[in-house]
C-alpha cells in the first residue's frame, strides 16, 4: 500500500519533527532525520507500507526465547511468568 502525505510544517526542538498531513487532514509527527535530504514544507511524500512477515517471525522467535530463558530461571513463588 502506498500513501501520500504532505509536509505541513516542522516543530519541536530545532524543528526536528515534521508534521505530515494526510488527504483527510489527519496529522502524523515524523522524525525530520528520516525524511529525504532537502525535503521541505509543501513537499508531498510517498510512503509504501507492507508487512515484513520474516521479521515478524524472527521477533516472535526471539521473544519466545527470552520468555523461555526467564521461565527456566523462575524459582517458583508467587509470581508466574
Amino acid at each position: 500500500m502506498t500513501i501520500r502525505l504532505a509536509i505541513d510544517r516542522f516543530e519541536g526542538d530545532d524543528k526536528q519533527v515534521a508534521v505530515l498531513l494526510s488527504d483527510d487532514d489527519q496529522t502524523i509527527n515524523f522524525p525530520r532525520a528520516l525524511l529525504p535530504k532537502g525535503a521541505h514544507a509543501g513537499d508531498v511524500l510517498a510512503f509504501t507500507i507492507e508487512r515484513d512477515v520474516e521479521a515478524t517471525k524472527r521477533v516472535a522467535r526471539e521473544t519466545k526465547a527470552v520468555q523461555d530463558e526467564l521461565e527456566s530461571r523462575d524459582t517458583g513463588g508467587d509470581l508466574k511468568l
